[in-house]
């Protein structure tokens, strides 16, 4: 079976052979000094983790491993962001950017690791300790060889909230910048599978809140309410025709109440109730239609049950549409460090938010997903307690950065 020029198994090789061809690529990146430093860096971030906008330790320790980088320039931005500079080989190439998100969320921590969160109801449940850590693998590995321009590593906050893009946006930071390019690790895959496509990768975000506003009453004598918890419980039922019903079978829609507030006391019918949730759409005009529905039938049951209902609607990150171009930049990336094997389709329609979305409006880019699954280990899902991502992806995705970076700042300096 012949060989490509680079003695890489083809394309049909056997798995085994992909992967350890990609082992021996990685060690070759990652010594065991770089190796052991990253590793630390992780779990310490993972033993101490910090919501959106509070990454205080985090940010101090993310500018600590960067201080081991040379030659990079270390700048605070958004309150609790850090972003380095590392010097490409032109001074007058084209600047690209690669970010890392650093924020936690607001779950109590189940893994059982042996640096598993020392915080109560705080943990890493979506890989952001792993996307700091590569971040910082990236830098190490552009310092060491770098691209044709600059490249500026973003480790940004508050992701989870969907702010922290925005604030790094405006702080000046990116402007100038050419090209962005971004990863998030994914259970679904195994480590050293990577997703670089074009096209939807994420949805648009939304949130709502429904004030269901009636008139209180005691329990026992129900007729002399405008009971808001009935309305709710209608109103749960009613939104979810709003998918089923309204939107077009080929367009991807998520309406999801996710908590319901209403009442103090067991014999009590309370004067309101209120329910929050989320929209997600990929395509504009399903974006739209979700909200105008969310209202129209909001004000419908309310009013159906003798209630009025104060509707708000935030608009959060928008969809993340991945450019050819730019995709195919990863792409090549990828398969240059793990071999044509390793990228792979995302297989589904992904409605999870994220605030990458926010650079994309102002720049062109991409952003791919990192296998974070151990051999034999279960696809378990984001954002629950048990959730950890394998320790082999912060070097995937520390490579598959650097190299993209390369590879964008190559095309974009030759007016690719």
């Amino acid at each position: 079976m012949a060989t490509t020029d680079r003695d890489e198994p083809p394309t049909d090789a056997p798995a085994h052979m992909r992967r350890d061809d990609a082992r021996a690529t990685l060690a070759a990146l990652f010594p065991s000094d770089r190796r052991d430093a990253l590793l630390a860096l992780r779990r310490d971030l993972h033993q101490h983790p910090e919501l959106a906008f509070a990454e205080v330790r985090t940010a101090a320790a993310l500018e600590r491993a960067l201080a081991a980088v040379s030659p990079v320039s270390v700048q605070r931005v958004a309150g609790t962001g850090v972003v380095a500079r590392i010097r490409g080989r032109d001074a007058g190439a084209p600047v690209v950017a690669v970010r890392g998100d650093i924020d936690a969320l607001p779950i109590h921590e189940a893994t059982g690791l042996p640096f598993a969160s020392e915080f109560p109801g705080v943990m890493h449940a979506c890989g952001h300790d792993v996307h700091a850590a590569w971040a910082v693998g990236a830098a190490y590995l552009l310092a060491e060889r770098p691209a044709a321009g600059d490249v500026l590593v973003v480790l940004q906050p508050a992701e989870e909230t969907g702010e922290g893009a925005a604030a790094v946006l405006a702080s000046g930071v990116l402007d100038g910048v050419a090209a962005i390019f971004g990863a998030h690790v994914d259970r679904r895959f195994a480590v050293g599978e990577v997703v670089a496509q074009g096209g939807p990768l994420a949805a648009a975000a939304d949130t709502f809140e429904i004030v269901l506003a009636g008139r209180g009453a005691h329990a026992a004598r129900p007729h002399e309410s405008a009971d808001p918890i009935v309305g709710a419980a209608a109103l749960v039922s009613a939104l979810q025709t709003i998918v089923a019903r309204r939107v077009n079978p080929a367009a991807p829609a998520v309406v999801t109440v996710a908590s319901i507030h209403a009442g103090t006391a067991s014999n009590i019918i309370p004067d309101h109730a209120t329910l929050a949730g989320t929209l997600r759409a990929v395509e504009p005009e399903t974006r739209r239609l979700l909200a105008a529905e969310l209202r129209a039938v909001a004000e419908g049951i309310a009013a159906a049950h003798g209630l009025t209902a104060l509707v708000t609607i935030t608009l959060g990150p928008p969809p993340i549409v991945n450019p050819e171009v730019p995709a195919a930049w990863a792409r090549q990336a990828a398969e240059a460090l793990l071999g044509p094997g390793s990228v792979v389709p995302l297989g589904i329609t992904n409605m999870g938010g994220e605030d990458f979305a926010y650079y994309m409006e102002r720049m062109p880019g991409c952003f791919v997903r990192i296998g974070a699954r151990e051999p034999g280990g279960p696809a378990t899902p984001a954002h629950t307690p048990q959730f950890q991502a394998a320790e082999g992806s912060i070097f995937v995705g520390a490579a598959v950065l650097a190299e993209t970076a390369r590879v964008a700042s190559a095309a974009l300096a030759n007016g690719g």
